[in-house]
């Protein structure tokens, strides 16, 4: 039951977030003085509506977004009125349409600030300084009580194969930072791993340091059956084992601030998510094939895009386990998203808008410059094919992304 609520109300906080859009692109509009004449949330049979002055509000029954009629957004719109001539939205000046159009975004990049804020002095925010690789991990240790022998994960000492871990018998605790096993250097947790595994099994000197003090101990070193650390799956080998995991508890993985310091995290951290969507966004065509692969019967990976369907479930997943944490920071996330994909420079988002607003006003000055006459607007239609184009791309790949969002969602746990 906990999962379908997560995955309403993250579905109900995307179609507000979508309706704060519009509300940006109205509110800035007004503003200027452009003529809005309507604002709705959602598609298709209006369940209600109401005039306030010249605008009609109303909600419509299929809850997957939302709009607003700005009067001539472009020269070409035939349905503006003779009154209405002069508050067309393509006559006003280009900075001021920029702002309108660009409203939007911004409205996506405040809820995300916001959200992040908040965040950071509830829940905290992810520590961007945490090891997200085995090559990064310091070699601090936790110590095992028993290590298995075979390849079995429950170990309980004196029954099966499972013994005494030999870390603890040598005296070695949770916290100790390993530097050397036998002659080899360590300084991640990655390469004392492959150190011990290098090690014949028996006494090897290790050592390490614990509260600033160096020291040095021998650890019987076990013979255990595992696989290759880099292929949990792989085939079984005899290799040598301590008995130690790397110490999670050694760089915290979430970090709560005040209010003072949540506002440079909030900065990093958001910083971070623009970089890693235009990372995200650069590799949507080579992960095109991995999702066709996950539709047909693959394995999905992970690193797949998902729509607002997979975000939601992910959403309800997250309430269901009891992680608000990564509800929040899929929120915060996809209106990072959203916010930036809405401007790049094709049609029909925003970005294109935008984008040909400032073209004719570079070919308007180039042309003064020239002494030639101004060549006027853009003609929109010589540019429907290429919007016809975007869309079919776009909504090829919504269905694609949605499909396997439900036939093989991404699972966190």
């Amino acid at each position: 039951m906990l999962y379908w609520v997560g995955v309403a109300a993250f579905a109900a906080c995307i179609l507000v977030s979508v309706s704060l859009h519009e509300l940006g692109h109205m509110i800035t509009a007004k503003r200027f003085g452009m003529k809005v004449t309507r604002y709705f949330v959602g598609f298709g049979p209006t369940i209600f509506s109401f005039h306030v002055g010249e605008t009609e509000y109303g909600l419509k029954a299929i809850p997957l977004g939302g709009f607003c009629k700005i009067v001539g957004m472009t020269p070409q719109d035939d349905d503006v009125a003779p009154e209405d001539e002069p508050r067309a939205m393509w006559r006003f000046p280009v900075w001021k349409r920029t702002i309108v159009m660009g409203a939007g975004s911004v409205t996506h990049f405040v809820l995300a600030i916001v959200a992040t804020w908040i965040a950071a002095m509830t829940i905290g925010l992810q520590n961007l300084d945490y090891p997200q690789t085995a090559a990064q991990e310091s070699a601090q240790i936790q110590v095992s009580d028993c290590v298995q022998l075979t390849n079995v994960p429950d170990c309980t000492i004196g029954q099966g194969s499972g013994v005494a871990a030999p870390a603890k018998a040598a005296g070695l605790r949770n916290g100790d930072v390993i530097t050397q096993v036998g002659t080899t250097p360590v300084s991640t947790f990655e390469q004392l791993t492959n150190a011990i595994r290098e090690q014949k099994p028996g006494p090897t000197d290790f050592t390490y340091t614990r509260g600033g003090v160096t020291q040095t101990v021998k650890v019987d070193l076990k013979s255990a059956q595992r696989a290759p650390v880099d292929n949990p799956n792989g085939p079984l080998s005899s290799v040598a084992v301590a008995g130690v995991a790397w110490d999670n508890n050694a760089v915290p993985a979430i970090i709560k601030y005040d209010a003072a310091g949540a506002v440079p995290a909030t900065g990093d951290y958001a910083w971070y998510l623009v970089k890693n969507t235009f990372s995200a966004i650069g590799r949507v065509p080579q992960r095109v094939p991995a999702l066709w692969h996950s539709i047909t019967g693959g394995e999905r990976d992970p690193d797949t895009p998902i729509s607002v369907v997979g975000a939601s479930r992910i959403g309800g997943e997250a309430l269901q386990h009891g992680v608000p944490e990564v509800f929040l920071s899929v929120f915060i996330a996809l209106n990072v998203f959203i916010g930036i994909f809405n401007l790049f420079p094709l049609l029909p988002v925003d970005g294109g808008h935008i984008a040909i607003a400032w073209y004719e006003r570079a070919r308007s000055w180039i042309y003064a410059r020239l002494r030639k006459p101004d060549p006027g607007r853009v003609d929109y239609y010589k540019l429907m094919p290429l919007t016809y184009a975007v869309i079919l791309i776009g909504g090829a790949f919504t269905v694609l992304t949605v499909t396997a969002d439900i036939v093989n969602p991404i699972k966190l746990f």
